[in-house]
């Protein structure tokens, strides 16, 4: 049987919305076509019918193959990032996509976009109300949604507050902190976008989306900050310019300061809610902060977000050693070499690390480690390894435990997770994929990731970074030595 040819196109699919809202996509059986201008870093993500193909919204000539055949189109992207007019590529990339959506007889565009109202709005409001009025234009049918901040493990707005209570034991709290939002999930947000795509509207449409009440972004902080067992004293002042605040957030958070800037400066105006026909027209019913910050945290506690605002990692070279580098609040070091073995034979030796066989290099460090967890309360390096070939889920090794284990099976990737359990400022796991590479070698990729918490976490880390550095360098390679040595 052949697959169903796709008919839904979906704009923006490596981002942070339009990646979650794919998987979402494929899980009801949806084959969707992902426009994206590298279709390559989609590679693994698109299953049954979906196919992804490459065009540019700023480049209208790009749009009419990609279109062609679709009944209903996501339209999930905006240029914040861009470093010249982000208002006028908005406005560009928005009216070659109405037009080329109308030449191409689509039935629905599905927007989203901000809340907020006034003639004084920011300019990243008014831009992301100015798309969906330009995506309006055409006799195309345009069902907008409006949102505020949205929390989920990996989003800008909840990176931002993360990065802020924990990092800092007290904060200096503008305006803008206080200003009220309407905070929604990101599971309630991709429960609307799935629903407007099958919902019978007549004519166009904008709907305002949001939690059940308003609160601040201080609020916000201070919810986080409860949930995470932190005491955080706020001091406001009167006044602190967008400017200030972009550099001051650039350096205590993952934002850069040409984004923290226009964030900061649409944080002026309220988000809020004023029409609920969205709770009358649709099935979903919003989770409140306390749940929504709730569940953004439970994904945070086992695996990097599913998708984030800023790919920190695929933006680097697969054979390219980095640490220090923050993903989202998470430090990470990672290092990748490939193995003239099979990956099966690859992830045994992986899977036998720790106990008696050590872990490869500079072991009287790792001992050092763990006689110092051993005095202060921790495990240290007592307990050992239940098995000395084979681990699984939630075997203790050494001062780690296993967290996930999968062994590669018929050229599919393997992967272990160990997560840290010796005393630390902050919480870490040690992670290792496993993958086949060209002309029968095999690609590991070896990642320790830190969470640190306050600013003690990131003392730890910058301070005993030379010795991540050595101790994680060496143990690739010596990993790798023994797998071809052993193939």
């Amino acid at each position: 049987m052949t697959s169903p040819r796709p008919a839904v196109l979906l704009t923006g699919p490596t981002g942070y919305i339009g990646g979650r809202l794919l998987s979402k996509l494929q899980a009801r059986g949806e084959a969707v076509r992902c426009l994206a201008r590298n279709p390559e870093h989609l590679e693994g993500r698109l299953e049954g019918g979906s196919e992804a193909v490459k065009g540019d919204l700023l480049d209208a000539s790009s749009l009419q193959d990609a279109l062609d055949g679709i009944e209903t189109a996501y339209y999930l992207v905006h240029s914040m990032a861009s470093t010249g007019s982000f208002e006028e590529n908005d406005r560009k990339a928005a009216e070659n996509f109405a037009q080329a959506a109308r030449d191409a007889g689509v039935r629905r565009i599905i927007y989203l976009g901000g809340l907020g109202e006034g003639n004084d709005l920011s300019a990243h409001l008014s831009s992301r109300q100015e798309v969906g009025h330009v995506l309006r234009s055409t006799d195309v049918q345009v069902i907008e949604l409006r949102a505020s901040i949205v929390i989920g493990s990996g989003s800008l707005s909840f990176e931002m507050i993360r990065a802020l209570v924990d990092r800092l034991p007290v904060m200096i709290t503008p305006r803008w902190v206080r200003v009220r939002a309407q905070p929604i999930a990101i599971e309630d947000v991709l429960a609307y976008l799935v629903e407007a795509k099958d919902k019978s509207f007549e004519g166009n449409q904008i709907f305002e989306i949001g939690g059940p009440n308003p609160a601040s972004y201080g609020e916000i902080m201070i919810e986080y900050a409860h949930q995470r067992g932190l005491r955080r004293l706020m001091i406001p002042v009167p006044i602190l310019t967008p400017h200030l605040s972009s550099l001051w957030l650039g350096l205590v958070t993952p934002l850069y300061a040409r984004v923290g800037r226009k964030l900061v400066d649409s944080m002026r105006n309220e988000t809020v809610v004023r029409d609920d026909r969205a709770l009358r027209e649709f099935d979903v019913r919003p989770r409140d902060l306390h749940q929504a910050v709730e569940r953004a945290l439970r994904n945070e506690d086992f695996e990097m977000a599913e998708t984030r605002w800023s790919d920190a990692l695929s933006s680097k070279g697969d054979d390219q050693p980095y640490g220090g580098e923050r993903f989202g609040t998470r430090l990470v070091d990672s290092r990748t070499v490939r193995v003239q073995a099979p990956p099966e034979k690859a992830f045994a030796v992986l899977e036998g690390i720790g106990g008696k066989t050590g872990w490869y290099g500079n072991e009287w460090m790792w001992r050092a480690r763990g006689f110092l967890d051993l005095m202060v309360g921790g495990p240290g390096m007592r307990r050992g390894r239940r098995d000395p070939r084979q681990v699984r889920r939630g075997d203790a090794l050494d001062f780690w435990r296993v967290e996930e284990v999968v062994r590669p099976v018929d050229a599919q990737p393997g992967v272990l997770r160990l997560r840290a359990e010796m005393k630390l400022p902050g919480r870490a796991w040690l992670q290792f994929d496993v993958e086949p590479a060209s002309q029968g070698r095999t690609m590991i990729r070896q990642t320790a990731i830190f969470d640190p918490i306050g600013l003690s976490g990131l003392a730890y880390w910058y301070g005993l970074y030379p010795a991540h550095s050595l101790v994680f360098g060496r143990m690739i390679r010596a990993i790798a030595r023994a797998i071809n040595h052993g193939a």
